[in-house]
Order: C-alpha cells, then sequence, then structure tokens
C-alpha cells in the first residue's frame, strides 16, 4: 500500500470516513487515498492478512473477463462502480484487443469520476458517468451512454466487487434485472461479489468494519444468492467460482485453498 505524503488527493479536505473506491485504491498501491483509508486497510488487513492478495485477485479477473469478453465479439462494456483508475482499466484491455472498443465507467465516488474524467480525456471511445448503479434508468439514459453505446448490438455489463455495497432493501437482484432488460440478446454480464459462506466469522468482522469505518456498508452473500444474481444469463464455464479459479491465465499458479479467496466471481451471456 502506498503511504502518500504532501497534499491529499486532489487537494481536498481529509474526510471523515473511508470510501470504498479510496480505500480498494490503497488495497492495489494506488495514490489517490487518505489517511482514514489507509487506516481502515490497515483494519481490514488485521482481520484478513491477504486482503492486498484477494484485491489483485478480483482485479485479475476483471482483465481476464474483459479479454475473454472482447474475444468473443464484444466491442461495448459498460462498467458499474469501476472506482479510481489504476492499471489495466477496462478501456486499456479492451482496446488493446479490439481498438475502437466503446467503454462507459460508471461511479459516484468524487474522487473516482475526477481520475477517471482526466484518464479518459481524448479518448472518444471512453467516458465516466457519474451516477448511481442502484439508478438504472439514469445511468442508461445518460448523455455518456447514449453517445457510445448502442443497444441493438451486445453489451457487456460489468458488476465487479459493487453488488455486495447494495443492501437488500435496495434489491440488488432487481437492479441487476433492470439493466439485464436493458441489453439486446448476446449481451453479457460479469460480476464478482464477497460472500460469507467459506469464512463466515471474517465475513462478520469485514462486515462491522464497513459499517463503523466506510461510506457504504458491505452485505456478503452465499453462493445461491450471487448465482440468483445471474437470472437471465447462462453462466460459462467454469460457473460460479472463487475469484482465482475463473479462467487463470495458461501457466498461472492457483491457490491450495480457493475458499480463503472469499470472492466468487462468474460471466455469463444473455440468451438469444
Amino acid at each position: 500500500m502506498t503511504d502518500t505524503t504532501g497534499p491529499t488527493p486532489g487537494g481536498r479536505p481529509e474526510p471523515g470516513r473511508a470510501s470504498v473506491a479510496r480505500m480498494y485504491d490503497a488495497m492495489l498501491g494506488g495514490r489517490h487515498h487518505f489517511a482514514v483509508d489507509r487506516e481502515a486497510v490497515a483494519a481490514f488487513t488485521a482481520i484478513d492478512p491477504q486482503v492486498r492478495t484477494l484485491a489483485r485477485a478480483n482485479r485479475d479477473f476483471l482483465g481476464r473477463a474483459v479479454r475473454f469478453l472482447a474475444g468473443q465479439g464484444v466491442r461495448q462494456f459498460v462498467d458499474l462502480g469501476s472506482g479510481i483508475p489504476t492499471q489495466g482499466n477496462v478501456h486499456e484491455v479492451a482496446q488493446a484487443v479490439s481498438p475502437g472498443a466503446r467503454v462507459v465507467y460508471v461511479d459516484h465516488d468524487p474522487a473516482a469520476v475526477a481520475q477517471s474524467a482526466d484518464l479518459l480525456a481524448g479518448n472518444p471511445d471512453a467516458d465516466i458517468v457519474d451516477a448511481d448503479i442502484r439508478r438504472p434508468a439514469e445511468v442508461l439514459d445518460s448523455p455518456q451512454v447514449r453517445k457510445l453505446i448502442d443497444f441493438e448490438r451486445p453489451v457487456a455489463v460489468l458488476m465487479i466487487t459493487i453488488l455486495h455495497f447494495v443492501p437488500a432493501e435496495d434489491d440488488p437482484a432487481g437492479v441487476v434485472a433492470a439493466y439485464r432488460d436493458a441489453l439486446p440478446a448476446g449481451s453479457w454480464l460479469a460480476l464478482s461479489h464477497a460472500t460469507d459462506q467459506d469464512r463466515p466469522d471474517t465475513a462478520a468482522a469485514v462486515g462491522r468494519l464497513y459499517r463503523s469505518r466506510a461510506t457504504s456498508p458491505v452485505t456478503p452473500r452465499s453462493h445461491d444468492e450471487i448465482r440468483t444474481l445471474f437470472t437471465g444469463f447462462d453462466l460459462v464455464e467454469p460457473g460460479l467460482v472463487h475469484v482465482p479459479l475463473w479462467r487463470p491465465d495458461a501457466g498461472e499458479s492457483l491457490p491450495e485453498k480457493p475458499e480463503e479467496y472469499w470472492v466468487y466471481a462468474g460471466v455469463g451471456r444473455k440468451g438469444d
């Protein structure tokens, strides 16, 4: 984790609570976070010493999923809850495989939106929407989505470690369904989600940490609950699995205990 010195990110005053986007940036060794975020990550690490390894495994899944989808001919991506830009952003991965691939990022964290806008300046095929993913109509009707995404052609929607920040009362399955219903046949959903099934004590402790220190509480879910989020999509092999097990790259070493990576990941296709 990078411990920056000097002015805080963007010259903004130190916030009172950690943010999900800035904590993830700190876990990945980024530079766009505050002391309050680093302190929350340190507390997270005390609960699970491999939290940075888990964050990296999740980021690696994103890259593998985007490469897979681009290889399936997908040229349009909507990244919901995209976070603060770091290495291996969706547009970089997709456009390396398919130049001209179009990407719309969506986030509501000020740092994520500002850093994304800076990164994407001058890229005509990528943009950022400042919106809450729990309001699909607002996202789908945004000028950026209307400009870049053609809903007559397949679209990949990415929900990478974002839905566990949507509590039950906000109906995460209904949120996914609203995006699904806007997509044409042959579109895709890539999703990763924290689980409380394998390490319930760890998940409970992390839940308490986010409630006390962060701006967004976390709601881990079981394998079956996460699988239900793919309703209307056909999961591709290997199905919904622990995050390092989803189509690892050739020669990549796999963990002896994948259940210690308490995030499930999967990719599904909307049928014809």
